[in-house]
């Protein structure tokens, strides 16, 4: 699988490649495309897919995918060649949309064609030509639309085009994009190593939010925060905490324990006596 590198960060281009990250690896990403000819709408987002640091840090060292950077190869202006091929290709696709609209229109024609006969021999009958009304027959309805059919290339579905052509060269990038050390990112791995879905949690203000399952279908269980040090200050907890119950979710809180080294996860629940 290859990323393409954007922005200092991974970008997936392939939809068959996203729907694996998503639905076997629980690699989220957010879809930052344009989905209709009115502009970028967050409800209605597409291809491409970018990945945070984290998440394409994440796919490297886990040997599922391989970052390139094509920005060098895609800078220089192209090749008579290469324009001519597009313009032919571009051609092909809108010829192919002219045959498939009329074939589309020609079957609806047959659809309703009792109808279309009835009408148009009501409206012969009263133009006076009772004899053309009479012969008029299906072969002569489908002709007549074939005919005047009219494709307007103004309006046509212009496919945009979401991976780099075919033939192309690209840099294979093996340094890390962010600190393989930082507490943060091993907490990231660590939490997806456990099988959980994992995304930012920056709308919450949170480090990680954590879901049950996939974002599309349940909401986050958890809020995730990263501490430095065991040691959680007083009016820390409970800003975290009352922030949790305000979103309705359970507070984790995340560090690295002093002796072993090893990831600690702590859950904080708030609770009322009085109840």
């Amino acid at each position: 699988m290859i990323l393409t590198l954007l922005n200092g960060t991974g970008f997936v281009f392939n939809v068959n490649d996203y729907m694996e990250l998503r639905s076997k690896h629980r690699i989220m990403g957010a879809p930052v495309g344009t989905a209709n000819t009115k502009g970028w709408c967050p409800n209605q987002s597409t291809l491409p897919v970018e990945l945070t640091k984290f998440e394409t840090q994440l796919l490297l060292d886990e040997h599922i995918a391989q970052l390139v950077d094509k920005s060098q190869a895609l800078k220089g202006p192209p090749t008579p060649e290469k324009q001519q091929e597009y313009q032919t290709d571009f051609e092909s696709r809108l010829v192919d949309q002219e045959a498939s609209l009329k074939k589309e229109k020609l079957r609806e024609t047959e659809r309703y064609m009792d109808k279309i006969l009835t009408g148009k021999r009501n409206k012969l009958l009263k133009q006076g030509n009772v004899e053309k009304a009479a012969s008029l027959t299906p072969e002569d309805v489908l002709k007549e639309i074939s005919d005047n059919f009219k494709f307007d290339r103004q309006n046509a579905l212009v496919e945009l085009t979401c991976e780099h052509l075919r033939k192309h060269s690209g840099e294979l990038i093996s340094g890390p994009l962010v600190d393989l050390n930082s507490l943060k990112y091993r907490i990231f791995k660590d939490l997806w190593k456990r099988e959980k879905f994992v995304t930012s949690g920056d709308a919450f203000g949170a480090d990680f939010l954590v879901y049950p399952g996939d974002p599309l279908i349940y909401h986050a269980s958890h809020i995730v925060i990263v501490q430095d040090t065991p040691v959680i200050k007083p009016l820390e907890l409970v800003a975290k905490v009352r922030l949790s119950v305000i979103v309705n979710k359970s507070c984790v809180f995340a560090y690295e324990s002093e002796e072993s080294k090893e990831i600690q996860y702590q859950t904080v629940s708030w609770c009322n006596p009085s109840k």
